[in-house]
């Protein structure tokens, strides 16, 4: 097979997994095929100038500097030289791209892997990785996580119509707003809510649905990054406030009509405060967005989508 049918079909595989909204599971789990250096494994090959890496599904070769027999102590100069006959070797086996991982304590390989052509692609606590496309135009390669998801529970006593709220401490407005804050990596929004809603005000609840959901570019919390922020219903199971002074000024169960009235508090919370109302009054089933877990195109693994119920059919 030629290195131009080859690269066509890299190019359309990208294509059809990054099109539309409905791909975004899809998205995710290619990200996660492409870049994550967890399971990868390099080392010196036997009678070889170069590096060992694992190929992954895409063509392109994952070598992590952290599982590898280079020496802790090799200089940078040595490392150019090594990954420069590696990049020799892979270009000749006609691999799409290299994913290079470099532990904190080999940033100094990150320069030499500079001359060779490898950008930065994204950095955590310990490590960062760079990347490097091999083949002829433009990359194909997905870029790193652009977003950042908040998450706040609206906790609904359908008893009393009474919402429970929270000031954030140290802020310049303290407005009433629902409990909540980041999600974590790997955490369904569900949970989040639940548990931010737990370590604010002490309150358990339950997840019951997705009530809306803000998008926000250049978000000065996110730096500079955008901002995906959703507001989740849930139902109380328990109702003693016990919350934490560290993170809130206050903590309240507020009537709806109240909150939804107030200047006290910030737009979004006006609106979805409104939107309960609506809810109580005419039945959460006309504006809740229900979760349903299915399974994934990939083996052994889910995801969550959320939407309106589809209308019973009659018997």
């Amino acid at each position: 097979m030629s290195a131009l049918v080859r690269t066509y079909r890299f190019v359309t595989l990208f294509r059809r997994t990054f099109r539309g909204g409905a791909a975004c599971p899809t998205r995710k789990s290619v990200r996660a095929v492409s870049c994550s250096v967890t399971c990868l494994q390099q080392q010196k090959a036997e009678g070889s100038s170069g590096l060992v890496g694992k190929v992954d599904r895409f063509g392109g070769v994952t070598v992590d500097l952290g599982d590898s027999s280079v020496a802790e102590d090799i200089s940078e100069s040595a490392f150019s030289r090594l990954l420069h006959d590696s990049l020799v070797q892979w270009r000749a086996e006609d691999k799409v791209a290299v994913w290079l991982r470099i532990p904190i304590s080999l940033s100094r390989c990150a320069a030499a892997a500079s001359t060779q052509g490898f950008t930065f692609h994204h950095a955590k606590a310990h490590h960062t990785v760079m990347a490097l496309w091999l083949q002829e135009g433009e990359s194909r390669l997905p870029g790193f996580a652009t977003h950042q998801v908040g998450v706040a529970g609206a906790v609904v006593d359908k008893s009393n119509g009474k919402v429970l709220v929270v000031q954030d401490r140290n802020k310049t407005k303290n407005a009433w707003k629902f409990p909540g804050g980041l999600s974590d990596p790997g955490e369904n929004i569900g949970a989040t809510a639940v548990r931010e809603v737990l370590e604010e005000t002490g309150v358990h609840s339950e997840f019951r649905s997705l009530l809306s959901i803000r998008q926000q570019h250049n978000h000065p919390g996110a730096f500079g990054m955008s901002d995906m922020y959703l507001i989740c219903r849930l139902s109380p199971l328990s109702y003693h406030i016990d919350f934490c002074p560290q993170e809130c000024l206050r903590c309240e169960w507020l009537p709806l009509e109240e909150l939804a009235q107030t200047t006290d508090t910030t737009p979004i919370t006006s609106r979805v405060a409104r939107l309960l109302l609506y809810g109580l009054k005419h039945g959460f089933n006309h504006i809740d967005l229900t979760m349903e877990e299915m399974p994934a195109v990939y083996s052994g693994m889910f995801y969550q989508l959320y939407h309106r119920p589809l209308p019973k059919k009659k018997a």
